[in-house]
């Protein structure tokens, strides 16, 4: 056999083994390699939307945390406000309460001073009564002189 002819011979099997490997199993063997292409490029692209869904969620949380704390100091704020408001308030009608307790006091220490005042004058009136009953060494009518010893205690 000469070696051309051997050459040609084992280029037949060679051919078919390449057709036959290209036509079954070259098709399964790429579309395997661009399905498992497809799906890394979907797992990066969802990770990317993933990171960045990530970075909107950080953004929303620190945009509400900042609300939630101006939200909290204005709450504060306005608590302190009426807290300040209800003690001012309370010191407010305290000093109405106390401003009535001095008024009525002194109405009640008036109004002792002018029954005392009565109380000494119905005292100096009898007094004098007995006096000037001592000094005419008579008794004196107090019904008689009723309007004499009334003028007595206006003048004391």
């Amino acid at each position: 056999m000469n070696i051309n002819a051997s050459l040609f011979i084992q280029w037949i099997p060679f051919i078919v083994l390449v057709f036959v490997t290209m036509k079954f199993i070259w098709p399964p063997i790429i579309k395997a390699l661009d399905e498992r292409a497809d799906k890394i490029k979907a797992g990066l692209t969802a990770a990317d939307q993933a990171k960045s869904q990530l970075a909107d969620a950080n953004k929303k949380i620190d945009e509400q945390l900042a609300q939630t704390r101006n939200d909290s100091t204005k709450l504060l704020s306005d608590a302190e406000k009426r807290g300040a408001a209800i003690v001012d308030e309370a010191k407010k009608r305290a000093e109405e309460e106390g401003a009535k307790i001095i008024a009525a006091a002194k109405a009640e220490a008036e109004q002792q001073s002018v029954r005392a005042r009565e109380a000494l004058r119905e005292q100096v009136a009898a007094l004098a009564v007995k006096g000037a009953e001592q000094i005419l060494q008579r008794e004196v009518n107090a019904g008689v002189h009723a309007e004499l010893l009334n003028r007595l205690k206006t003048e004391l």
